[in-house]
């Protein structure tokens, strides 16, 4: 690559940063906290060695924690804990955040029209490419950076904490990479988006079976997730780890640069199929193009709601035995739960976890039309005989009900593994379900709320969808205030099985919904589109 094809990248990361200035610094904040969080539980939730010694002996062995966690090297310290119950996790999400952001830049940018005028300057190139490459990868390591730093201040080894911070950037580079391929294939960030998902996901599935299988276990090392977690932090430390993280994003960014030079600005090489010159009487309404647009990550989360779902209720039937003995790590998942039986708390901490997921849904529906809205198709929809609240309507359609059925099928996946170990009767999982459903539709009405009325604001939608996440699962093990915890609405839900059905909190959380709602369709009508 010579140096004029990389011209203009000073301006241009810089404008990245600018236009990333609210969501990077949330997503960094977020990934630095996640591990502190669980590290300052642990002396709390384990406080003897009869309890470090069970939490091996039970849960390190368990397939289903294996498939969530991966394998566990070292669960007698807080740091070998942290690295086995998040240190996945935190890497995924890393390379979530990586993903999102360089199809953001490169992409998404080629279907609005900018990065043709951006071109018509003085830039090169690959200046686009690498500018979001440089900032995906950058935000990694400083994530990365910071997980260390918020692990050391709370006490952990200096040593293992740089470890874990490393694998997670690590990941992001590889999955940073990724995306600068998948942004040369689909002609559409939808399908770079998809393209890279369906990576992420074939690597946790690599990962999982290679982590669950005796025979098979070098499977998972052709898993970039996997070669985080080998890095075992806090326990070896292995620093040649990151080498294959590394070198497979060197790899992958010298594919994705010659990829670049094959294909024309604003088309992938991936090139859609033409349609139909007529549309199907199917589309012949708002709801039902909304319904065409939002089918497909509908499905991809539908599936990703049937596995957790599984995995979740199998482990019920262990829960017992490893904690029944353990006051402290019980009145959590009462505090999670809200009931003094383990197993019908576990399930209800479960169905609220589905409840959180459903909302990020619901989030991503309600902006997929605020997608439509700044790319230009909505203005063509418009123009036709349709109404701004027909055409937004079906959006928050889809959100509501597409979130309400990934609940209803998540709470059948877990009570179905779970009547199986006997723990908690199917019916009774499944209609505990319901009322988390009145929370998941405040956190999308908040989101349809900033679309309708505050559309340059949407992006704070993940922000507040953030914040019920973190009080959701992180408050009541760091035993905030209730002042604290009363911002989620699902502190309000009643918590079953095994708590008090009590149809007050409801019955409010279900107008304030629909208020959102209101609010929203009130403002798409006076204000201007675009």
């Amino acid at each position: 690559m010579s140096q004029s094809t990389l011209t203009g990248l000073g301006p241009l990361v810089r404008l990245a940063l600018r236009r990333d200035r609210i969501t990077l610094p949330i997503w960094i904040v977020v990934l630095a906290l996640l591990g502190t969080a669980t590290y300052g539980s642990y002396d709390a939730v384990f406080p003897s060695a009869a309890d470090r010694e069970a939490l091996m002996s039970s849960l390190a062995t368990s397939p289903a924690l294996k498939v969530l966690y991966g394998p566990a090297f070292d669960l007698s310290n807080a740091g070998g804990f942290v690295a086995w119950r998040i240190g996945g996790f935190m890497a995924l999400l890393t390379g979530v955040m990586a993903m999102l952001t360089v199809v953001r830049h490169t992409r998404a940018e080629e279907d609005s029209g900018r990065a043709e005028l951006v071109r018509a300057g003085v830039v090169g190139r690959h200046g686009l490419l690498a500018a979001a490459v440089c900032v995906a990868i950058g935000a990694s390591v400083v994530a990365g950076i910071l997980q260390a730093l918020a692990l050391i201040s709370a006490g952990a080894p200096a040593a293992g904490s740089l470890a874990l911070g490393a694998s997670c950037a690590a990941c992001g580079a590889v999955f940073a990479a990724v995306a600068a391929v998948t942004a040369q294939l689909g002609s559409f960030s939808r399908t770079a988006n998809g393209i890279s998902f369906a990576v992420l996901g074939v690597a946790f599935m690599l990962r999982a079976v290679g982590d669950t299988s005796t025979g098979a276990a070098w499977v998972s090392w052709l898993s970039p997730l996997a070669w985080a977690q080998e890095v075992r932090a806090f326990v070896e430390n292995r620093w040649w780890v990151l080498l294959l993280s590394l070198i497979t994003a060197g790899v992958l960014l010298f594919v994705a640069v010659a990829l670049a030079d094959r294909r024309d600005i604003g088309m992938g090489l991936l090139v859609p199929r033409d349609g139909s010159p007529t549309a199907h009487r199917s589309l012949g309404s708002p709801l039902a193009l909304a319904w065409r647009l939002q089918r497909g990550s509908l499905v991809g989360w539908l599936v990703a709601f049937v596995l957790m779902g599984l995995i979740l209720g199998s482990l019920t039937g262990s829960l017992s035995g490893l904690l029944s003995g353990n006051k402290v790590a019980t009145d959590i998942f009462t505090r999670l739960g809200g009931s003094h039986a383990l197993e019908q708390a576990f399930i209800a901490a479960m169905l609220g976890v589905l409840g959180l997921g459903a909302a990020a849904y619901g989030v991503q529906a309600v902006l997929r039309a605020r997608t439509e809205e700044t790319e230009g198709r909505a203005e063509a929809v418009l123009a036709a005989a349709v109404s701004r609240w027909s055409w937004l309507g079906g959006h928050l359609l889809c959100a509501v009900v597409g979130s309400g059925f990934l609940v209803l099928v998540g709470a059948a996946a877990v009570g179905t593994t779970a009547a199986v170990t006997g723990s908690v009767a199917f019916g009774q999982t499944f209609a505990s379900s319901l009322v988390q459903l009145p929370a998941v539709w405040v956190v999308t009405g908040v989101s349809a709320l900033l679309v309708g009325l505050l559309p340059r604001l949407s992006v704070l939608s993940w922000v507040v969808a953030g914040i019920v996440l973190v009080i959701s699962l992180w408050g009541p093990i760091l035993n905030l205030p209730d002042s604290v915890l009363d911002i989620s609405p699902f502190q309000h839900v009643p918590h079953l099985p095994g708590g008090t059905l009590t149809a007050i909190p409801l019955v409010v959380l279900s107008i304030l919904a629909v208020a959102l709602f209101g609010a929203s369709a009130v403002g798409i009508r006076r204000r201007d589109i675009g």
